[in-house]
């Protein structure tokens, strides 16, 4: 059957905007001139930090445009929809798509805060990163409690203010935090070390999944290892067409999970839950089966639990979504019916906007209803404790 009327589409990645005034409105005064703002240049829209200037990229604010009108220069504000960086503008453009509710990651900061990691005024650093989680959940989310899911980013290169900073947002009611899909390429220690247990143990108790973001952990497939020098303003170069790293997405995602799933951190922190974003799910059924396959064979000589099989903590702890994924569909039984959640990736280019909800009745065409339900609405509110509004 397709999707029915009273299936409430909850989306587990989305993205927001912010608008000009985030850090402006809420830094220290001190800081206000080094804090972001936005500044004009080339009759373009830039943010200005502590020094350097980036782009707001176009690609992050391609919905309402004809995909040939798509590109990654810098774009004024006029040039996007509204609904990207006004949240009452979003919620209609929500109703149009038909979609109940949005979980939205950041934008200037980065998926998961890397803007404030690369900078050099930590202390500063530290500010916006709270700056942002004020903004996100007493200004964004609080527009309508019921439509916007309550995430936060953590100030992630200094353990003991990250875990400061995430009993705080628990305290103001978010849900999730978001945090690198791998510290490694940032210089980090691996999620193998101890050096995040703090962390998880905050998360594990206040009931808040870890949401993994691709690209969040300064990683994109292609470009990375490929020796090609990044230009100023672009994200694409000829040596390393961004294209691929696009098509890749999922490779992050496979990468993360095998690392958490070999990590020995799930046998210490059962509670400890997962939600993989931007990586669909058509890889799953091939990893975890890899994952077992290895765990039989290479778990006598090296540190690694003998009882746990990777296909059980994965169930276990993780979570995925999808947009378009119909090989993962077919496997849903693979996966787990009820390890599967949706996104509608608004405003970014892999969005259906504004036919999210006529597209998902498409692909979930000869689903039962009762796993439709679980994968557009009800895995998603269990995961981030998120429930109906009646």
């Amino acid at each position: 059957m397709p999707l029915q009327d009273d299936h409430q589409i909850v989306s587990v990645d989305d993205h927001v905007v912010e608008h000009p005034r985030v850090w402006q409105d809420r830094l220290p005064e001190k800081f206000k001139e080094n804090g972001p703002r936005i500044i004009e240049m080339d009759g373009k829209h830039l943010w200005a930090y502590d020094g350097e200037v980036y782009p707001t990229i176009g690609l992050n604010a391609v919905a309402g445009k004809p995909r040939e009108q798509w590109g990654m220069d810098p774009v004024r504000y006029e040039d996007m929809i509204p609904g990207c960086y006004d949240p009452e503008a979003r919620i209609a453009d929500m109703d149009v798509d038909g979609v109940q509710a949005a979980l939205c990651f950041p934008s200037f900061p980065g998926f998961g805060g890397g803007t404030f990691f690369r900078a050099k005024d930590k202390e500063l650093a530290e500010l916006c990163v709270k700056a942002w989680n004020d903004y996100y959940i007493d200004e964004w989310c609080a527009t309508a409690p019921d439509r916007f899911i309550p995430l936060a980013i953590l100030p992630f290169w200094d353990i003991e203010a990250a875990v400061a900073e995430a009993e705080r947002v628990a305290e103001k009611g978010a849900r999730t935090i978001s945090f690198p899909d791998s510290p490694v390429p940032l210089g980090l220690p691996s999620f193998h070390s101890d050096h995040w247990d703090p962390l998880w143990q905050v998360c594990s108790d206040a009931q808040m999944p870890i949401s993994l973001h691709f690209g969040a952990g300064g990683y994109v497939p292609g470009f990375s290892f490929s020796g090609a020098q990044a230009v100023p303003g672009k994200i694409g170069v000829p040596d390393a067409p961004f294209i691929v790293a696009i098509t890749l997405f999922a490779t992050n995602s496979m990468w993360t999970t095998v690392d958490l799933l070999f990590s020995g951190k799930l046998q210490k922190f059962p509670n400890l839950k997962f939600s993989l974003s931007e990586g669909g799910v058509g890889w799953v059924p091939y990893i975890i089966e890899r994952a077992d396959f290895v765990w039989e064979r290479h778990r006598y000589y090296q540190p690694i639990d003998f009882d746990a099989r990777p296909s059980e903590l994965f169930h276990d702890h993780f979570w995925g979504c999808f947009i378009d994924d119909e090989h993962g569909l077919a496997n849903r039984h693979t996966i787990g019916v009820d390890r599967i959640m949706v996104e509608i990736d608004y405003p970014h280019s892999d969005s259906n906007w504004p036919n999210s909800r006529k597209r998902l009745s498409e692909t979930l065409l000869n689903v039962p209803d009762d796993e439709c339900k679980l994968m557009v609405e009800d895995n998603a509110r269990q995961l981030f404790r998120f429930p109906r509004v009646a």
